[in-house]
């Protein structure tokens, strides 16, 4: 199967300090994504994109790549029960760059095998979160983020 690459750039105006807060504080990812980013942020651990703040089942895993904080990390990404298999384990990294009042976000999804369920969620997962990012970023308001989004919806309840 081929691979495939998905990038989406935003916009926002906050420090880069706080977007690097919304990427791995938990209970900020929590109030625009709807689940937790978990990790201690060093190389070669662990993360875990868990739901019910926090304690709930994990519903991405992987493991950190590269930190470079408040400006870039990198995770592998997988569903939990293909934790063990590499092959598909799939990529995001996170940039982060300051443009005067506002930040510069770039988010790289890679190594996505076409046509895969993880491909066909992303696609319009990124563009949901990252817009409910910005808008919580910048008013104190996220968006109901996964409403009227089925494929997320099912997979999620399949992986818990």
């Amino acid at each position: 199967m081929s691979k495939s690459n998905f990038v989406y750039v935003v916009y926002i105006r906050t420090t880069l300090e706080k977007a690097w807060q919304a990427l791995v504080q938990g209970d900020v990812t929590r109030q625009y994504w709807g689940n937790e980013n978990v990790s201690d942020w060093k190389v070669g651990s662990g993360w875990e994109h868990r739901g019910e703040k926090g304690t709930g089942p994990a519903l991405i895993v992987g493991e950190v790549v590269e930190v470079s904080p408040p400006q870039r990390l990198v995770l592998t990404w997988a569903y939990p029960q293909d934790k063990a298999n590499r092959a598909m384990h799939s990529r995001v990294t996170f940039d982060l760059a300051p443009i005067e009042d506002m930040i510069k976000l770039t988010v790289v999804h890679d190594q996505l095998d076409e046509a895969s369920d993880m491909q066909k969620s992303i696609t319009e997962g990124w563009p949901r979160v990252l817009s409910s990012m910005k808008s919580f970023l910048e008013t104190g308001q996220a968006l109901d983020v996964w409403a009227g989004h089925p494929h997320h919806t099912e997979k999620m309840k399949a992986n818990r």
